[in-house]
């Protein structure tokens, strides 16, 4: 610990300490979010756009309609990789994530231009391609200034972003919507070019008021960059150091790295059951209301939801499934960081997913399956969230390893959203769909356990003084004592 830090009183710490978070969280986080819900908002604004009528208006097949769902993650999962290569090695981090936010409203709001669904199916293409920067390069962003000790919650945070864009998209939608016919423009067509529009305008202010790293973030004082400075490399073991490996060895060591597919594996098989997402609406619109209904319900809902004219959901009550998976992973996530504690964290949420396919699956009632469709975006989010935190607490060092791991990850999960959609093809059960999220949720459960074990065993190993391989710490966070969260 530096003198300057060593020499405050116990309160002076703790004060010189919140502030320090504090105004770390204020300047990074806000940002993070908003970003977040402008690529969510970009991405499945086709879910609401379908509901608008851009197959009619396209003349599209259902089979034509899903490819242009899918094909948004095949550039998705192409570009993480290379992209946080990228990131992990350039000195203006914040800048470059910026940057592909504005590109990628720059190619959402073209999306209003198309006229066939050739044109649609490019254009998500390239929109994959482009969003794919800022997922995994927001988690590695993070990972620059926060110490796994924080970073569950903020993890939390940022995912929060996704899901406001989830829970008032359809608000969003519904307003934009009524613009239908206007200037002889589509009401889809407005979707698309005015939430393109915004995001190229938030991006370029977002340019100017996010850090590129740690050691040259300003509005501190001198005494709360000592402690950050400090505190991050008393948790990680070390200072990140770009020039530490290669890209080409960062690569080699997460892939060679069995932590790394026991991670991938647990979410990939969350990532299964999170597909649902890509067709919430739709799913909720076998509820059997109007449009503007089912929207409400992905949202706040104002309507009266009734079986057999018995009221089920109260008049002008909100019932968000996105706005409670909000408070669900927040909760989750802060939960886990207090405790230091990762495993329950991840598998009490997916016993929950669990259950709700399995009323999914069982039954056709709307009170029921409304009540399963509440919980589903809670309870994989909530685990999700907790597993990133997890894998880059983990994987942590050199930090090129850190960025590797975290696209590949992520890259390779997100393949269920290519493969997944064809799934939902037998309204109103969907049963293949929730058969699989069911027997997904099982398998996600039991590799946590294996990870957890594996990462047990590690520990051990390691208080005995073991040689671990190298696969585990580096020699600088072996000196520190590093041990694994589980």
């Amino acid at each position: 610990m530096p003198p300057s830090l060593a020499n405050l009183s116990e309160a002076g710490f703790a004060k010189v300490r919140h502030q320090a978070i504090l105004k770390l969280d204020t300047r990074i986080m806000p940002c993070m979010v908003l970003m977040y819900i402008m690529n969510y908002l970009d991405r499945q604004n086709i879910a609401a756009a379908k509901l608008a009528q851009i197959e009619q208006d396209l003349k599209m097949t259902h089979v034509q309609y899903q490819t242009c769902v899918s094909i948004l993650f095949v550039g998705y999962i192409l570009m993480q990789v290379p992209s946080n290569l990228i990131v992990g090695k350039i000195r203006f981090p914040g800048i470059y994530i910026c940057f592909s936010m504005a590109l990628w409203g720059v190619l959402s709001a073209c999306t209003a231009a198309v006229h066939n669904p050739s044109g649609l199916m490019a254009s998500r293409f390239f929109l994959g391609f482009v969003e794919a920067v800022f997922f995994p390069g927001a988690l590695f962003y993070m990972s620059l200034f926060y110490t796994k000790k924080q970073f569950a919650m903020r993890t939390a945070i940022l995912y929060s972003g996704s899901q406001i864009g989830n829970a008032f998209g359809g608000l969003f939608a519904v307003a934009i919507l009524k613009l239908d016919g206007k200037h002889g423009l589509e009401g889809w067509r407005w979707l698309f070019l005015i939430e393109g529009v915004a995001t190229v305008g938030l991006a370029i202010i977002l340019a100017f008021i996010l850090p590129n790293s740690l050691k040259s973030i300003t509005g501190l004082s001198k005494l709360e960059h000592e402690y950050l400075l400090w505190s991050f490399e008393e948790d990680h073991g070390q200072q990140d150091n770009t020039d530490e490996a290669s890209v080409q060895k960062g690569v080699m060591i997460a892939v060679t790295d069995p932590k790394t597919w026991f991670f991938m594996g647990t979410l990939y098989c969350i990532y299964i059951a999170g597909a649902v997402t890509n067709f919430f609406p739709s799913v909720v619109a076998t509820l059997g209301y109007s449009r503007n209904k089912t929207y409400g319900l992905t949202a706040v809902s104002d309507s009266l939801a009734c079986d057999n004219n018995i009221p089920i959901i109260p008049s002008d009550t909100p019932q968000p499934p996105y706005v409670l998976c909000v408070f669900a992973m927040i909760l989750n996530g802060f939960h886990s960081d207090k405790k230091q504690e990762r495993y329950w964290h991840i598998v009490c949420p997916m016993v929950i997913c669990l259950m709700a396919n399995i009323i999914a699956v069982s039954t056709l009632n709307t009170a029921a399956r409304y009540v399963a469709m509440m919980l589903m975006p809670g309870s994989f989010y909530s685990a999700a969230i907790v597993l990133l935190s997890w894998v880059t607490g983990t994987l942590s060092q050199p930090s090129i390893k850190r960025a590797s791991a975290i696209a590949m990850i992520n890259a390779v999960c997100n393949t269920p959203n290519v493969w997944a959609s064809y799934l939902y093809y037998s309204p109103p059960r969907y049963l293949a769909a929730f058969l699989v999220n069911l027997a997904a949720s099982v398998l996600a459960i039991i590799l946590a356990t294996v990870t957890r074990v594996y990462l047990q065993r590690q520990n051990h190993k390691l208080d005995r003084g073991l040689d671990v391989g190298r696969n585990g710490p580096t020699p600088a966070q072996i000196v520190v004592g590093f041990r694994y969260v589980v």
